[in-house]
C-alpha cells in the first residue's frame, strides 16, 4: 500500500495564510487475468504485426509448464498484457475559516 501526502501554502499575506493537505492510497489493487497477445511476430524482418489473440488461456492445469502456454497463440503467458485492476483513494483537508 502507498501513501502519498503533500502540504501547499497559498498566499503571500502573512495574516491570511490557508493550507491545502492531500493523502492519496492505492487500495485493493488486484492482478486478474492476462488479455491480448504483444508477441511481435515480424520482428525478425523488421515488420510490426500481432497474431490477433484477445485473451490468454491456458493449455494445461496450474502448476504444469502448460499452463504458461497460450492455447489461441502457442505463446507465453509474459507476452500477454496483464489486466490489473486497483482503487485510489484521494482525501483533501483544509482549515475552515473564521470569518476575518
Amino acid at each position: 500500500m502507498k501513501k502519498r501526502q503533500g502540504t501547499s501554502k497559498r498566499g503571500q499575506d502573512s495574516s491570511r495564510s490557508s493550507s491545502t493537505t492531500t493523502s492519496c492510497t492505492i487500495r485493493n489493487v488486484q492482478y486478474g487475468p492476462y488479455g491480448e497477445c504483444q508477441k511481435n511476430h515480424a520482428a525478425e524482418i523488421g515488420g510490426y504485426a500481432l497474431d490477433g489473440c484477445r485473451e490468454f488461456m491456458a493449455s494445461g492445469e496450474e502448476g504444469t509448464n502448460l499452463a504458461l502456454t497460450c492455447a489461441a497463440c502457442g505463446c507465453h503467458r509474459s507476452f500477454h498484457k496483464r489486466l490489473v485492476d486497483y482503487e485510489v483513494v484521494c482525501e483533501c483537508s483544509s482549515p475552515s475559516s473564521n470569518g476575518t
